[in-house]
């Protein structure tokens, strides 16, 4: 392999051990090398989701199916239990254990570290707000904007408190949700 990338051993075994400890590749044996045998990696699946084209053509289809085949309200209502079962999968402090501004910088973290949008929690009037730089699910929302509904429903789930979207679609859509102390 280092030959064929022109780089030496010792810079591809670093590389390997890097993505090796990021989980992105696992050892899957070996094999006969003229020297010494060689280890052989194979992408973990994680790393295949990662690298798949499939989700958000599949996402933005299956959206259009159900806003062609159902009526809004229905659409409005699955949208949101999809949000509210995706909170399930992430584990957070009892809701009850915390304050409402830490509960709602809990679901940024979740929202940046671990489901790729870019926002931040800013405090305005009383309320929080959680603003995005762009919009994570634009590929869908652009067209289906009661995808939004998903990550409103999502964030309510976490936080515990009322959450309004107000996200921004003109120009290069940003998400943007508020959420207010019951």
């Amino acid at each position: 392999m280092a030959s064929r990338l022109e780089l030496t051993p010792t810079a591809v075994r670093a590389q390997l051990a890097g993505m090796e400890r990021d989980g992105l590749v696992r050892r899957a044996g070996q094999k006969r090398g003229a020297t010494r045998p060689s280890h052989v990696f194979e992408l973990t699946a994680e790393a295949e989701q990662l690298l798949s084209g499939l989700y958000v053509p599949l996402a933005h289809h299956l959206v259009g199916v159900c806003t062609s085949q159902l009526r809004t309200d229905q659409v409005r209502k699955i949208m949101r239990q999809t949000g509210r079962s995706l909170a399930e999968d992430f584990p957070l402090p009892r809701r009850s254990a915390a304050t409402l501004e830490a509960r709602v910088r809990a679901a940024n973290e979740v929202m940046n570290a671990q489901l790729g949008a870019v926002t931040h929690v800013e405090r305005r009037n009383g309320t929080f707000v959680i603003r995005g730089v762009s919009c994570p699910i634009a590929a869908i929302s652009d067209k289906h904007q009661s995808a939004c509904l998903m990550v409103e429903a999502f964030l309510q789930e976490i936080v515990a408190a009322p959450v309004r979207e107000c996200c921004e679609r003109r120009g290069r859509p940003r998400c943007c949700f508020e959420i207010r102390a019951r």
